[in-house]
């Protein structure tokens, strides 16, 4: 007999997949796969609102506040990355992998987009699942989780506004933005994104989840190794000169004083 946990699970992954091949369809219609970078924070959501569904939270206050956070994240990560990618067409990163894939690239990016971002976003969402399957009284560890969890929050969206900021002026067109959060880290985004999921995981823990530390894990792994830091500062350096200055000086990933230049 199928256990409430695992009929939970598995309606959060059937959640995540469908909202992911929705997105596939319309990026059929977009011919622009990056849509799914519009969505990413809304396929995380997802499996989280169908725990709720499948295992009523009731009063518990861990989910209600673990909700509010994640729903504070995906809803302004949904709609910022909406309004940054707006008019710009499929992101070059896509471009890179639809040239790679073709012919049948249509067809193959069901897989090799959407459905592996699905399952990466039922994964992430898993501190949702282990609150929900053991609740237990808030404690002080939750207090700790929920504040890390909102410092992220508050630390991505202060860095994305700086940027967005930064980049509005025409006098900063090709300059380097080194300013406000970016001088102390390069991507103030990514490290406060991984918060708000170490945040949720620690909310998780007094829950008996322990083994949702895949969530953090995986969500700084793909934030450091996959699509985040690494990939972006791929080749940065050869097309923006100034850029590599700008990497001997700052962290990339946890804030830090910059570095004094070094003398010859």
């Amino acid at each position: 007999m199928i256990t409430a946990f695992v009929q939970a699970a598995l309606l959060g992954l059937g959640a995540a997949l469908g909202l992911a091949l929705l997105t596939w369809i319309a990026s059929l219609v977009q011919r622009d796969v990056s849509l799914v970078d519009r969505v990413w924070s809304l396929l995380v959501a997802a499996p989280a609102a169908a725990y709720a569904w499948a295992l009523p939270p009731g009063g518990d206050t861990r989910f209600t506040v673990m909700a509010v956070v994640l729903g504070l994240w995906a809803i302004r990560l949904a709609a910022y990355v909406t309004w940054r990618n707006w008019g710009h067409g499929e992101d070059r990163r896509y471009q890179a992998i639809r040239a790679r894939n073709e012919p049948g690239f249509a067809l193959k990016s069901v897989y090799l987009i959407f459905v592996l971002q699905g399952v990466l976003a039922w994964l992430i969402a898993t501190p949702f699942l282990a609150a929900l399957a053991h609740p237990v009284p808030w404690i002080a560890f939750d207090t700790i989780g929920a504040a890390i969890g909102l410092f992220g929050f508050a630390f991505e969206a202060i860095g994305d506004q700086q940027l967005a900021s930064f980049k509005a002026d025409p006098a900063h067109r090709g300059k380097v933005m080194d300013r406000g959060l970016w001088r102390y880290t390069r991507h103030p985004n990514y490290f406060g994104e991984s918060c708000v999921w170490w945040g949720l995981f620690l909310m998780a823990l007094p829950a008996g989840g322990w083994w949702s530390i895949v969530s953090p894990l995986l969500m700084t792994g793909l934030l450091l190794k996959g699509s985040g830091v690494a990939l972006l500062e791929k080749d940065i350096g050869e097309r923006r000169p100034e850029y590599r200055d700008y990497i001997r000086r700052t962290n990339a990933f946890f804030p830090g004083p910059p570095k004094k230049p070094s003398r010859a």
